[in-house]
């Protein structure tokens, strides 16, 4: 009994089996969770993005208002957010349609391009997703 407790007191160290094992659990652990955390940066940032385009769909709505004109509507650099960019690529005195870009990290977005039109239509450009995946 004696001699089992020194051997249980003289081991003070992992094994390279027992190490091998830890090691392949964090591996098996951050293969699931880093993928699931960057996809839900990304959708954290997209939500940013609408949100701007939703403000300034509003300014658009009250230069209307003003003006009964979009034309004279121009993107300031209150408008952009970190990781999308805002324009106006369509522009008439009765039409508009907002475009938010990705840019720096958010590039490679499965989403793509988000839009919104005079009457509301939301829009992506990204292939196999629809308005109603990515606002």
């Amino acid at each position: 009994m004696k001699q089992n407790i020194m051997n249980l007191k003289s081991q003070k160290a992992f094994t390279l089996l027992e190490l091998m094992v830890v090691v392949a659990i964090v591996g098996i652990l951050a293969s699931i969770a880093i993928p699931s955390y960057q996809e839900s940066v990304k959708k954290s940032r997209r939500a940013d993005a609408t949100g701007a385009l939703l403000v300034l769909a509003n300014k658009m709505e009250r230069l209307f208002t003003v003006n009964n004109s979009y034309a004279t509507a121009t993107v300031v650099a209150g408008d952009h957010t970190d990781f999308y960019t805002l324009s106006i690529p369509v522009l008439t005195d009765t039409t508009y349609t907002l475009k938010a870009e990705p840019k720096a990290a958010q590039v490679g977005d499965s989403c793509g391009d988000l839009t919104l039109t005079h009457t509301g239509v939301e829009g992506v450009t990204g292939s196999g997703y629809t308005a109603a995946d990515c606002w």
